[in-house]
C-alpha cells in the first residue's frame, strides 16, 4: 500500500507527499529537508519518517520543542497508524493510505469539500534521495538580495505573461457555441500555458453539489502534442478530486497505478499529473486532466496555479453555455408545442357537416378569410361561433399570428378594460406589475370577442377608437400603443334592439357590422347531427381510451329526432356522456340521455322516465312520478324544475304534490 503524508496548516491543505519505501522523509525548518516547515517552533532538523519492515515510523531528532503524535510527545521512535496526525507547532501532517481520509472531520472543523478550492492544492511528491552537493540554486539562495531581485523579476514576467494568456483564453471561451468548442479552447490555452503534453476535459452528465452522486465522467475533448494517445484519468484520482473538490498535482508517478491509468500495453507513460475540478460556487461540472510524459519536463506548482485559474474561467463559461442550451431547448420545446397546438386548433376549427347550410357557411368563410375585414358572427348559444372565428383565422394570412379569445360578458367593465388594453403597475389596487392586454397579445393576429353585445357604455368608446385604427393606452399609462389586429366579434343578442334602446353605440354597431355571418341552429340542419355525432364519438373514444366504435341505428334515430335546443354544444356533451356510460362497442339508444328541454312531448317524457313504462297507474300518480323525476334531474331546484315542466311555481298540482316539501 502507498502511504502519504498530508500537510495542513490551519484548516487548509498545503501539500501531499508520497512516502517511498527505502527513503527517509526528513522534516524541519532547514531548506535541505524533504518537507520544509516555516515555523519558529520547528527545529532545523526536527524529525524524520522512515519504513521499518512493513510499518512506517517517526523518529524525533532531539528537537527543541518536541514532536506530537496524536497529541502525545514522541519519545525516540513511534509507529504511524492511518489517520494519526503529527503536530509540529501550527503545522499538522496526517499519515494515511487514502487521500480522501487524510483528515477525518472533527467537531467544529470545516470539511474539506467546503474549503475554498482556490486556496487548496494537493501536491503529491515522490521523495528523492538528497544530493550530496547543494545545487547552484541552493548556493544562489544564500544571497537573499540577488535571489529576491531575480525572483521578483521572474515572477513579474511570468505573471504578466499568464495574465495575457488568460485574457486571450477568456475571449476564446466566450466565443464558444458549445461544450466541444469550449473544451478545445481550454486545452489549447493549457497547452501553451503549462508543461503538459497531453490534456483532456471531462464533464459530468449534470452539475452536482457536495454529497450528490456525480455519475460517470464523459470525455469531451483531448489534445496531445505528440503521438501518444490520451489515457483516461484514473478512477481513484478522479473520485478523490470530485469528493474533495480540490486540485491535485502529482509528480514522479510512473509507478503509482492509483494516480494514473495503464495503456493497452500495461505501461504507464505519465511522469507528472494535474487533475483540477471545474466548479462554480457549490456546483462541480467536471475535471481538467493534464499530464506530462517527458521525465525531463515535469508539471510544477505554477502549472497547477495556472490550471486552477483556467478551470475557474471554464466553469463560468460552461455555466453560461448550459444556460443557453437550456434556454434553447426550452424555446425549441415551446415552438414544437406551439406548432402542435396550432395543428390541434386547426383540426378543432374544422367545421363538420355536409348540409347545404353548412356548405354555404364554409363558402362564405372562404371568401371572407383572406381579407382583414371586421366580422360579426351571430347565432344562438352553442352553435359554434368560436369555431367559425377559428376557421376564419386559420384560413387567413394571419394564421401564423396569435388567436386570442375574450369573453366580454365574463368581467366587469373596469376589469374588461384592463384585460383588453392592459394596465401599468400601480394603476389601481392589485396592479402589482405591468399587464399586457389582449389587443397587444393579438398583434399581427386575430382577436375574437365573444358576447360583444354585453360591453358597457364606457369601454365601447375606447373599443371603437381601436377598431378605427387609433392607438390606445394601457390603464394608468400615457404611452400610445399601435397594434395590427383583426377583430372578429360574436353575439347572440339582438344588437339592433340594443341600439334602439340606447344600450349599444350606433357607431360601434356599424363599425362591427362590416361582414356578418349567421350560424344556423342545429335543428335547421339535422342532417348534420349524425356526422357531428360520429365525429365527436371518435374524438372522445380516442381521448378516454374506450373501445367504442359507432352508434346503433336506434341511437342515431334518437339523435336525429331530437331538436337540440342547446345546439352543437349539447350534442357534443350528449355524445361524451354516452361514450363514458356505454358498456359495449356500440352506443345504444339507452345510452343517449337527452335533456327535457327539447324534442317532442313523448321524448321529454321518455327523458324523464328513461327506464320506466306506462303501468296501470292513475294520472295523478304518473304526474307525481314525472314531477319527482324532473326535480331529481334539476337537483331539487324548484324554480328550474317549474321552468322545465312549463308551469308556475305556485301551480295547484305542484303545491299539492307530496314531493314539494
Amino acid at each position: 500500500m502507498i502511504a502519504y503524508l498530508v500537510v495542513r496548516e490551519g484548516n487548509k491543505w498545503r501539500d501531499v507527499y508520497r512516502l517511498t519505501p527505502g527513503h527517509v522523509m526528513t522534516i524541519g525548518r532547514a531548506p535541505t529537508n524533504r518537507i520544509v516547515v516555516h515555523d519558529e517552533v520547528c527545529s532545523r532538523y526536527h524529525c524524520e519518517v522512515f519504513q521499518n519492515g512493513t510499518t512506517w515510523k517517526i523518529r524525533d531528532l532531539q528537537s527543541r520543542n518536541g514532536t506530537l503524535l496524536g497529541g502525545e510527545p514522541v519519545e525516540g521512535e513511534a509507529e504511524l497508524k492511518p489517520g494519526e496526525v503529527i503536530e509540529i507547532g501550527t503545522c499538522e501532517l496526517a499519515f494515511t493510505y487514502d487521500l480522501s481520509q487524510a483528515f477525518p472531520r472533527t467537531m467544529g472543523e470545516t470539511p474539506a469539500n467546503e474549503i475554498d478550492a482556490g486556496a487548496q492544492t494537493l501536491d503529491v511528491l515522490e521523495m528523492v534521495p538528497p544530493s550530496t552537493e547543494p545545487t547552484i540554486l541552493h548556493r544562489e539562495a544564500e544571497n537573499p538580495f540577488v535571489d529576491g531581485r531575480r525572483a521578483e523579476s521572474m515572477g513579474r514576467d511570468r505573471t504578466s505573461r499568464e495574465l495575457a494568456q488568460l485574457y486571450r483564453l477568456a475571449l476564446d471561451m466566450g466565443g464558444a457555441n458549445n461544450s466541444k468548442q469550449l473544451a478545445d479552447a481550454v486545452l489549447k490555452g493549457l497547452g501553451s500555458g503549462t508543461s503538459a503534453d497531453i490534456g483532456a476535459l471531462l464533464l459530468l452528465p449534470n452539475p452536482v453539489e457536495s454529497g450528490e452522486d456525480p455519475g460517470e465522467l464523459t470525455l469531451v475533448a483531448y489534445r496531445s502534442s505528440g503521438e501518444r494517445p490520451y489515457q483516461k484519468v484514473s478512477e481513484y484520482l478522479s473520485t478523490t478530486v470530485l469528493k474533495s473538490r480540490e486540485a491535485i498535482l502529482a509528480r514522479d508517478v510512473a509507478d503509482d497505478s492509483l494516480l494514473v491509468n495503464r495503456d493497452s500495453l500495461g505501461e504507464i507513460h505519465a511522469k507528472s499529473v494535474i487533475c483540477a475540478p471545474i466548479r462554480l460556487g457549490k456546483k462541480i461540472y467536471g475535471l481538467i486532466h493534464l499530464y506530462s510524459t517527458n521525465p525531463e519536463i515535469k508539471l510544477e506548482h505554477d502549472d497547477l496555479v495556472y490550471t486552477l485559474a483556467v478551470a475557474d474561467q471554464c466553469a463560468g463559461a460552461l455555466d453560461n453555455l448550459l444556460r443557453q442550451e437550456k434556454l434553447a431547448d426550452g424555446l425549441a420545446k415551446v415552438r414544437n408545442e406551439n406548432l402542435k397546438l396550432r395543428e390541434q386548433l386547426g383540426i378543432e376549427s374544422e367545421l363538420v357537416g355536409t348540409s347545404v347550410l353548412m356548405q354555404q357557411l364554409k363558402d362564405k368563410i372562404a371568401r371572407i378569410a383572406p381579407t382583414d375585414a371586421t366580422v360579426l358572427i351571430r347565432g344562438e348559444s352553442g352553435v359554434g361561433k368560436e369555431l367559425v372565428a377559428r376557421a376564419i383565422h386559420f384560413t387567413s394570412r394571419r394564421r401564423n399570428g396569435s388567436f386570442v379569445c375574450m369573453n366580454c360578458a365574463a368581467l366587469t367593465e373596469s376589469l374588461l378594460e384592463s384585460e383588453l388594453f392592459g394596465h401599468e403597475k400601480g394603476s389601481f389596487t392589485g396592479a402589482t406589475s405591468r399587464k399586457i392586454g389582449k389587443f397587444e397579445q393579438a398583434h399581427k393576429g386575430t382577436i375574437f370577442l365573444d358576447e360583444v353585445g354585453e360591453m358597457g357604455p364606457g369601454i365601447q368608446a375606447k373599443f371603437l377608437r381601436v377598431l378605427e385604427g387609433h392607438p390606445f393606452e394601457r390603464v394608468g399609462g400615457n404611452t400610445p400603443i399601435q397594434v395590427d389586429v383583426r377583430v372578429v366579434a360574436a353575439t347572440n343578442r339582438d344588437l339592433e334592439r340594443a341600439v334602439e334602446g340606447g344600450n349599444f353605440r350606433k357607431d360601434l354597431y356599424f363599425r362591427l357590422h362590416v361582414v356578418e355571418i349567421v350560424v344556423d341552429p342545429l335543428r335547421d340542419r339535422l342532417e348534420d347531427a349524425e356526422v357531428l355525432a360520429k365525429h365527436f364519438l371518435q374524438g372522445f373514444a380516442a381521448k378516454t381510451g374506450r373501445n367504442v366504435r359507432d352508434f346503433t341505428p336506434a341511437a342515431l334515430e334518437k339523435l336525429i329526432a331530437y331538436n337540440w335546443p342547446g345546439n352543437v354544444r349539447e350534442l357534443q356533451n350528449t355524445v361524451e356522456r354516452a361514450v363514458i356510460l356505454c358498456t359495449g362497442e356500440m352506443v345504444g339508444a339507452s345510452d343517449i340521455q337527452v335533456s327535457g328541454l327539447g324534442g317532442s312531448e313523448d321524448q321529454r317524457l321518455a327523458a324523464a322516465h328513461p327506464a320506466g313504462g306506462f303501468g296501470d297507474i292513475t294520472l295523478e300518480a304518473l304526474e307525481q312520478q314525472h314531477i319527482l323525476a324532473v326535480l331529481d334531474r334539476a337537483s331539487w331546484n324548484k324554480s328550474h324544475a317549474a321552468q322545465i315542466l312549463g308551469i308556475e311555481r305556485s301551480t295547484r298540482s305542484w303545491q299539492n304534490s307530496r314531493f314539494f316539501c
